[in-house]
């Protein structure tokens, strides 16, 4: 992969996702405890040995910036290898980003000074695992000029991605954005192809594209304008990509096996652009056998590690009248977290958050620095970072209370942030 330079966009406002993005960018929000959403693209890239990244942030950048520059300095110049972070300069005119291709066309430059082969772009927001060395590959052996991520889903969820139609051979032959009535796959009724926001081009074709034409965004603009006139192929995600992991299995006698096999999560991919996305993601890493894994020892995922203590449990009262004892349960607890004699179980907690004594925390994503309150209960939410629940507040039990006062999804989650309740 030396001949191919990734451009990451990573500066959506993610308004969907408000609160969560009144302070950053949607890439820059907290993803399973430690991470930050767009640690997954960069993991990705490192894992397909793509050394040479451009990150393009815009909106609500520091905290990302800072982000990047603490945890992913980790590039050997002296081998050619980089993390470049381009922020707007108004080199192409005094306006923001205005799109995909348009942030690239004010970059261009940096593309140049790389002289790659090959330009992948990519979304600083998705969750998902992908070796982009297959996707390369498949570009190549199919001369595409642009090859183009789908994966496979239901067409009744059509209008919520944008479909990408094809032909028998996967070369692209139309596009519709959210439709009532989708082009399904040749050959499968029951599903269609929706776009991943992943893009890979020769680079004289989108140096070409970019200087003949002012169009804003790949997607929406300059591809459905090329079909005629460029090859463009769709890369079926689910089909094509493979990410092996390390298996271990323990018999009945006890014995342990080790076996390295395809990973199920090398066909996951998760756009979380809502808040309802957003906690289903997180969901997906509780349980024995979480349907994302944070845990492939052949497919790491990096990030900045905070400088916070190890967890820590404490009482162990489980008899009596009163139980109370410190446990957390298929859930995933950040450094710096204290659970005192509460009961957390299928949950997500960020840094540094203390669950007091007898409350109890189940499917929730909680941010960094939130305490909540002995007798608390949280049930189904997302609570804000710096949060404090009062004692024995009552969150995600009763929906016809929770209206009155918090925001609720379409799916019933209930978002709790730091302005629900003030610190006097």
């Amino acid at each position: 992969m030396k001949n191919v330079v990734a451009v990451v966009m990573a500066g959506g406002k993610g308004e969907r996702l408000m609160p969560l993005t009144r302070d950053r960018s949607k890439p820059a929000i907290p993803f399973g405890g430690i991470y930050l959403l767009i640690d997954l693209v960069l993991s990705n890239c490192i894992n397909s040995e793509v050394y040479k990244i451009i990150v393009l942030p815009q909106y609500k950048s520091q905290t990302l910036m800072q982000h990047l520059e603490g945890g992913w300095n980790i590039f050997s110049g002296a081998l050619g290898h980089f993390l470049k972070i381009a922020p707007p300069q108004m080199m192409a005119g005094e306006r923001w980003y205005q799109g995909t291709a348009d942030s690239i066309r004010q970059n261009k430059y940096l593309i140049e000074q790389a002289r790659p082969e090959h330009v992948l772009v990519l979304s600083g927001d998705h969750v998902y695992k992908m070796d982009y060395s297959l996707f390369k590959d498949y570009h190549v052996q199919n001369d595409a000029d642009v090859s183009l991520a789908v994966i496979e889903v239901g067409k009744e969820t059509s209008r919520e991605f944008g479909i990408v139609q094809v032909d028998e051979e996967f070369k692209v032959k139309g596009f519709q954005e959210k439709p009532h009535v989708p082009k399904t796959i040749p050959g499968d009724s029951a599903h269609v192809l929706a776009s991943m926001g992943i893009y890979l081009f020769k680079t004289d074709v989108l140096m070409d594209l970019l200087n003949k034409n002012d169009l804003p965004d790949f997607g929406k603009d300059i591809l459905p304008s090329i079909l005629e006139s460029h090859r463009v192929i769709a890369y079926p995600y689910r089909m094509k990509n493979r990410i092996e992991e390390e298996v271990t299995r323990i018999d009945t006698d006890g014995k342990r096996t080790t076996a390295v096999e395809p990973a199920r999560d090398g066909a996951y991919w998760r756009d979380v652009g809502t808040l309802d996305s957003y906690w289903n993601a997180n969901m997906d890493l509780t349980g024995v056998d979480p349907y994302f894994n944070l845990y492939g020892k052949r497919w790491p995922l990096r990030t900045f590690q905070r400088q916070y203590p190890p967890v820590k449990t404490v009482f162990a009262q489980e008899t009596g009248p009163e139980v109370r004892a410190g446990r957390a349960l298929d859930s995933l607890v950040a450094h710096g977290s204290i659970i005192s004699g509460a009961f957390v179980s299928n949950s997500v907690l960020s840094y540094n958050v203390f669950v007091q004594s007898w409350a109890t925390v189940e499917e929730s994503v909680v941010m960094e620095n939130v305490v909540i309150g002995r007798r608390a209960k949280v049930k189904k939410a997302i609570i804000g970072e710096g949060t404090r629940i009062p004692a024995g507040e009552k969150i995600g039990i009763s929906p016809a209370r929770d209206r009155k006062r918090f925001e609720i999804t379409s799916r019933g989650i209930t978002i709790v942030t730091r302005d629900d309740f003030p610190v006097n």
